[in-house]
């Protein structure tokens, strides 16, 4: 069974997959936080949440896959930090994901887009991450850090960069947010490159360690 977590977004997305399924039966319990910009204060209840109701108890579990963003850096920090804690107190291998590479997925296989189009999604300062996909979902270029306009498009968009920015991608469509359910099926179809739990930033965070104190002249 997989642990899937995804805090790229502004909400938080938890599910419980199981690799050996048949689709539409794969996804055993899936949850996504009532309350936005609350990562901290409701990932871990939800965890408890979708393992109650998958019927499974955390040694159960065979994997942890979480999205590595790119997003805001304090809830990807939040779903890192779980999704390594987890795994090395439960000795469990732990799987990065490109968030924008399991919309790209979830898109192809849902049927909203038959060709090339582009993910878009929030990354603040009135900017998004972008990358761009063939017809199977697999990644042509990207992922970027661009305003709204450089990477305005009339062909399909994906990603909540279409809520936020209609002017820039006029054919929007669904999906908005990564779903954790996808996390685990884009992991166990192996429709995407695993990576590394660490955070996948395309700026400097805001908050920077402070330098060492100038010498006074």
């Amino acid at each position: 069974m997989l642990l899937c977590l995804d805090t790229s977004s502004p909400s938080v997305s938890v599910a419980v997959v199981d690799p050996e399924a048949e689709p539409g039966e794969d996804v055993r319990a899936e949850a996504r936080s009532p309350r936005e910009m609350k990562h901290g204060e409701q990932l871990a209840p939800m965890v408890e949440q979708v393992l109650a109701e998958a019927g499974i108890s955390r040694f159960d579990l065979t994997a942890v896959v979480v999205g590595v963003g790119p997003g805001p850096f304090t809830g990807l920090r939040v779903g890192l930090v779980t999704a390594r804690t987890l795994g090395e107190v439960l000795d469990l291998p732990v799987y990065g994901l490109c968030s924008l590479d399991v919309l790209a997925v979830e898109a192809v296989d849902t049927g909203v887009v038959s060709g090339p189009f582009t993910v878009a999604t929030d990354a603040r300062r009135k900017e998004v991450h972008t990358a761009t996909y063939d017809e199977t979902g697999a990644r042509l270029s990207g992922p970027d850090v661009v305003k709204p306009a450089d990477a305005a498009t009339d062909g399909p968009v994906v990603g909540e960069g279409v809520v936020l920015y209609p002017e820039s991608f006029p054919q929007g469509l669904a999906p908005h947010r990564p779903s954790a359910a996808w996390l685990g099926r884009v992991l166990a179809g192996e429709r995407a490159e695993p990576m590394d739990p660490e955070p996948l930033y395309l700026r400097r965070p805001d908050a920077e360690v402070p330098g060492p104190p100038k010498r006074a002249s």
